[in-house]
């Protein structure tokens, strides 16, 4: 703007359009407005993207929720807590009000981890019916470093993994969201790494969630979706996008090719 007395964004939106449009500006779009746009446009008008709502809050950590919540409220004038427990319900409106919190306890309680195992298993597998709250207040609290002791403990305890007792005893959004959890506490690049493979893997891709984790990921932890990518599906992620998309929409991310 100072050198031409332009906007650079509005030129380029002059020249370039479809897909490869939408990606340059949100490239230009700085992470955390991006992450309040997502989420903003996931809950305007009828109807709820509550893909979009678990994957930016399951992943993102405590500070980066903090600072969407501000830039939020400044760029859409309203409250995003308000406006997710005006969208959403039960359970699911529960734990993701907790996780907009941002306040996750730190390190590892090795005292606790024997206890919240047994407390996972008593609340799904262990009673009939199950004990949300108890699922809620575990895997929306602990740090992700106590979460993964936990999760060892209860497969010691159960012979089974922890995914596999919330498929089995809970629904809907609020499955998906634990589960998403879940996976993140485990690790977050194989969480992203998984949703880029779904993204594609159907006929017909969906490029909405291919370019939302393509741009917020480009610049915190890529190299390593990459690695989790080749090792969980046996192909590289740069020859799957090639095969998806047309060469000019993505290459700007250059990936190395093996």
């Amino acid at each position: 703007k100072i050198a031409v007395g332009a906007d650079l964004v509005s030129a380029l939106k002059s020249e370039l359009g479809g897909l490869f449009e939408s990606l340059i500006v949100a490239l230009m779009t700085p992470p955390v407005s991006y992450d309040a746009s997502k989420l903003h446009k996931a809950l305007k008008g009828a109807g709820t993207d509550d893909e979009v709502l678990i994957e930016i809050l399951a992943s993102r950590t405590g500070e980066q929720i903090k600072d969407i919540i501000k830039v939020y409220k400044k760029e859409f004038g309203g409250k995003l807590e308000k406006d997710i427990c005006g969208d959403t319900s039960g359970h699911y409106q529960k734990l993701l009000v907790i996780l907009l919190q941002g306040n996750r306890e730190e390190g590892v309680d090795e005292e606790k981890t024997e206890k919240d195992a047994k407390d996972l298993y008593a609340a799904g597998e262990g009673k009939f019916g199950t004990d949300e709250e108890k699922f809620i207040t575990i895997l929306g609290n602990r740090s992700a470093e106590h979460l993964r002791k936990v999760f060892d403990a209860y497969k010691k305890l159960s012979g089974s993994d922890i995914e596999d007792s919330i498929e089995g005893e809970t629904t809907g959004n609020l499955e998906n969201l634990l589960v998403a959890v879940v996976k993140c506490a485990r690790s977050v690049p194989q969480f992203f790494a998984e949703g880029l493979y779904k993204s594609m893997r159907r006929a017909g891709t969906d490029d909405d969630t291919l370019m939302r984790i393509m741009v917020s990921r480009s610049e915190v932890d890529m190299l390593d979706i990459r690695a989790s990518f080749k090792k969980m599906y046996g192909v590289s992620l740069y020859s799957t996008i090639q095969v998806t998309q047309s060469s000019s929409v993505f290459c700007l991310f250059h990936f190395d090719k093996c």
